[in-house]
């Protein structure tokens, strides 16, 4: 319990002088007495200050004193104090913060070592097994709650890498930022969010699990700042119609809708349509197991990504890049138009069209956008729900590229040949962003 502390965060933020009295009326009574105090409201000093206060929980990883917080806990804050349990108060600075997984790791200054806990093997934890949460809630610090694993890898739509711990143990406001703990007195997790219609604890809460979190936590303590693996593609789901076209037996793994062209898998044999299915050896079942995987290698590591193409299996190896650098970096590419005649040509439900002029113009399509542009869907097509739109552009149909509408009806006639049940577009949107598609032919 000496290991975990209470954390207060405060922004101060200066309030400027008001204007919000309006100037009277001219020529109306008091008009004089209005303007001398209008002048006096507004010409005066500085109303003050507001200040805005949050408090949590934390705990110390390293004697010198290093503590580890959620990232919201301390937010903007400008002054923040750690509260030790003898009821020391230290003032604390940033060494680094991490807003995906929601992390922050603080330095106090101490001249004697501090107690330290240190962090567990998550992975190996069971459904059932015991935990023991302390923290800060509503303010009544050093207080201890248990129960057990509830589920594991639990997404809750909070960031890119959702791999959460629940557990039934009760967490409350204040408690984030604050351990979990297996019986052995390891932390495995990170307090960090609850379910709840009350806004009390109802015997859901979240914690971020020690293996994603230390090795973040080791990044930002050696950088200031984290320096994730990126693999350089864009990815999207495998659903059941997509697996039929594109010759998986599961609708499982991770669908590659575009390699970015200053990505680190530019040089290797990855493109548009392949299906990531395992990396170094470990499965992939969905694209978040993926971006977690490869968010937790070394910058420059060399994986072995496993890929299906064509219904068959194949190995790749790529240097990882960094994602911090990719997130950054603006894609330059060379705008291009194809010319042609127009042509208006009607199946799936989609009213095609060449991409002219006035049709850029009318759904904004970027000039490095070509292929086939949709001009009408039938409400009642499998089209419209699978959310294809006016505006989008067809790309590539069944990983062929296409430049006329009757290159699509011409593709999708000869699947038909082929018995084939479903056909995947690869649709670019007006925003350019990329995706796959696959439509049922019956």
């Amino acid at each position: 319990m000496d290991a975990v502390v209470n954390i207060s965060a405060s922004e101060t933020e200066t309030i400027a002088k008001r204007n919000d009295v309006p100037p009277a009326i001219p020529g109306t009574p008091f008009s004089d007495l209005f303007d001398e105090f209008r002048k006096r409201r507004n010409e005066g000093p500085p109303r003050g200050s507001r200040r805005s206060e949050s408090a949590g929980s934390g705990f110390v990883i390293d004697a010198s004193g290093i503590v580890v917080t959620n990232n919201h806990v301390i937010g903007e804050a400008n002054d923040i104090t750690v509260v030790f349990a003898d009821g020391a108060k230290r003032k604390a600075e940033v060494v680094g913060r991490d807003d995906k997984l929601d992390l922050a790791v603080l330095k106090v200054k101490t001249d004697k070592p501090l107690k330290s806990v240190r962090f567990g093997a998550s992975d190996a934890l069971r459904i059932g097994d015991w935990v023991v949460a302390i923290g800060n809630p509503f303010g009544l610090g050093g207080t201890v709650t248990a129960g057990i694993i509830s589920a594991q890898s639990r997404d809750i739509s909070q960031g890119p890498y959702d791999d959460y711990i629940q557990t039934d143990a009760a967490i409350n406001r204040g408690n984030s930022g604050g351990p979990l703990f297996n019986m052995k007195g390891e932390v495995i997790g990170i307090n960090t969010a609850i379910l709840s219609p009350s806004g009390g604890s109802v015997g859901i809460g979240f914690a971020v699990p020690a293996e994603l979190a230390a090795p973040t936590i080791a990044q930002l303590r050696e950088f200031g700042e984290t320096r994730r693996g990126w693999l350089g593609v864009r990815i999207q789901p495998v659903d059941e119609d997509s697996a039929e076209a594109l010759g998986l037996s599961q609708p499982e793994g991770a669908l590659v809708a575009g390699v970015d062209p200053k990505g680190p898998a530019v040089g290797a044999d990855l493109k548009a349509g392949d299906v990531v299915v395992r990396i170094n050896g470990k499965a992939v079942k969905e694209p978040r197991d993926l971006s977690r995987t490869v968010a937790a290698m070394a910058v420059g590591a060399k994986v072995d990504v496993t890929l299906m193409r064509d219904g068959k299996e194949r190995n790749v190896v790529i240097a990882l890049g960094r994602l911090e650098d990719g997130e950054k970096a603006a894609i330059e590419e060379s705008a291009t138009k194809t010319a042609g005649e127009p042509s208006l040509r009607r199946t799936l439900g989609l009213d095609l069209a060449d991409i002219d002029e006035e049709l850029r113009q009318q759904y904004a399509i970027k000039d490095d956008i070509n292929g086939v542009v949709v001009v009408e869907v039938d409400p009642q097509s499998p089209a419209a729900d699978k959310n294809i739109e006016p505006g989008d552009v067809i790309t590539e149909v069944a990983q062929q590229v296409v430049t006329k509408p009757a290159d699509v009806e011409r593709r999708i006639e000869l699947l038909r040949k082929e018995g084939k049940k479903s056909a995947l577009l690869l649709i670019s949107g007006r925003d350019g962003e990329v995706r796959f598609v696959a439509l049922r032919l019956e």
